[in-house]
């Protein structure tokens, strides 16, 4: 049965908050802690530069994507909403 965009997204968003907080051993945060449209870098939830090339390696390694020109990209990495978004648009269809 094919899923709706809404209920994928809803998966994705669920999928990558727990996959941030096992990978980049984000102490004392649960995924409900982390708001879809919440800063991930700077002021919201405090990840850095490394924590950025570790979400490309999330995003490989999970999603199969490749994400190229990473400076140029930080629309992408901006929150859980726009990462989700992201994922879902680009996505290898092996699914």
């Amino acid at each position: 049965m094919q899923k709706n965009n809404g209920q994928e997204l809803a998966e994705i968003k669920k999928t990558l908050k727990n996959l941030l907080i096992k990978d980049l051993s984000l102490e004392d945060i649960t995924p409900d802690d982390i708001r879809d449209d919440d800063a991930l870098f700077g002021e919201g939830l405090g990840l850095d530069s490394l924590d950025a090339v570790e979400i490309v390696v999330i995003l490989q390694r999970n999603f199969g994507l490749e994400v190229k020109d990473l400076e140029n990209r930080k629309d992408v990495f901006y929150s859980i909403d726009t990462l989700a978004k992201y994922v879902l648009e680009n996505k290898k269809n092996g699914s």
